[in-house]
């Protein structure tokens, strides 16, 4: 007896977890999977003995005699373990008794015993825990209204599953305390879930005791929120031009451009056409290096945001020809305004000239009318 922990120990189920418990052996499945539960007498060859498989101290599970056993000469077998109990034929030389039962279920969890009645009446036990796996969880949208959505999950497992909403990006959302009932002889957990933005859904069911987690998805598309917008690189004689389309937005969003760390960059003037309570808006923005660039369009008035991602490639060839560009527009203004300045200043000079002109002619006058005079006055 005391040798059955440290044997079954090394006796691990194909599908399941088998551990050492108290006197006896726990093995853990999922329901539907095959389950190994283990006996052995050491290297004792049992080919010619008996051993017998009873579950809960009465249903006979397997029963072995001399080369014969149930559904090979054997009758007796109960009904709920026909055709899905076998043995290792091959292992009975090495004092292997161990079942396999295949397609396990819900009702095969029990304690299980292993007994050599020719040999001293020796007994082993075994515990099988079949676990009911969650399936996919089951989603409904209670209400939709233009600014929000009511979702509902349901789930149901043995043992009871843990239930969270996560969105498109994997973040677990604030949802309702969950609510647990009973039908069939089944628990179910539901969680509902008020949502306020466009966006992709995944109700997630989670039994972390055999390590079992399955989701379903939902889309939910809220009247007016803006859709991904379309993003397309033109190619133009000034560089590269990144261009922007949001279409049937309400309300009114802010679409901007942030390149890979998030920073806003300067764009154009948004092209912005009402049609009725919805929006078309096209944003352009030229870039010079090369970088991941998004389109973020965000609505605050639902909480709304969404954006869409391209990847520009800036040659080397590209930058020198915007660069020689932005400088010969430079030297272009820069000679510009030089002849500006050159006009201007030679219209003053012109003016300036002009004026002392007057006045010297207007002395030489004067002094010939005073010489004038003078000379009346000595004829007189």
């Amino acid at each position: 007896m005391e040798l059955l922990p440290l044997v079954c120990l090394c006796l691990l189920s194909c599908s399941g977890e088998t551990s050492a418990a108290g006197d006896g052996v726990r093995v853990v499945v999922k329901e539907d999977d095959d389950a190994v539960l283990p006996c052995s007498l050491s290297t004792k060859d049992i080919t010619g003995q008996t051993f017998d498989w009873k579950k809960d101290g009465q249903k006979e599970v397997f029963f072995y005699e001399d080369g014969q056993y149930y559904n090979n000469g054997k009758t007796g077998q109960d009904q709920q373990f026909i055709d899905r109990v076998s043995h290792f034929q091959d292992q009975l030389k090495n004092g292997d008794a161990s079942i396999k039962i295949t397609k396990t279920k819900m009702a095969d969890s029990g304690n299980y015993s292993c007994i050599f009645p020719n040999l001293q009446r020796q007994t082993f036990y075994i515990e099988l825990v079949v676990v009911g796996a969650a399936p996919r969880p089951f989603v409904t949208t209670l209400v939709v209204t233009n600014d929000w959505s009511l979702l509902q999950c349901e789930a149901h497992g043995d043992p009871l599953p843990t239930v969270e909403w996560k969105d498109s990006d994997d973040n677990t959302l604030n949802a309702e305390k969950p609510k647990v009932s009973e039908r069939g002889g089944r628990s179910y957990i539901t969680v509902n879930i008020t949502v306020t933005k466009t966006d992709n859904y995944r109700c997630v069911a989670t039994q972390e005791t055999i390590s079992h987690r399955i989701a379903s998805v939902t889309a939910v598309r809220l009247t007016g929120a803006a859709s991904e917008p379309s993003v397309t690189t033109i190619q133009t004689d000034d560089g590269t031009v990144l261009q922007c389309v949001v279409r049937g937005a309400s309300p009114k969003p802010k679409v901007e451009w942030r390149d890979s760390s998030g920073n806003i960059l300067p764009a154009e003037g948004p092209k912005v056409t009402e049609r009725g309570d919805s929006y078309d808006i096209i944003l352009n923005i030229t870039v010079t290096k090369t970088d991941h660039f998004r389109c973020v369009v965000t609505q605050e008035e639902i909480n709304h945001q969404i954006h869409a991602e391209t990847y520009a490639h800036i040659s080397e060839e590209t930058s020198s020809k915007l660069i020689i560009g932005v400088i010969g527009v430079g030297v272009g203004i820069i000679g510009t305004l030089a002849v500006v300045f050159c006009v201007l200043k030679s219209r003053r000079s012109g003016g300036s000239n002009a004026a002392t002109y007057g006045t010297n002619n207007a002395s030489t006058e004067d002094k010939h009318d005073h010489t004038a005079g003078t000379e009346s006055q000595l004829l007189a």
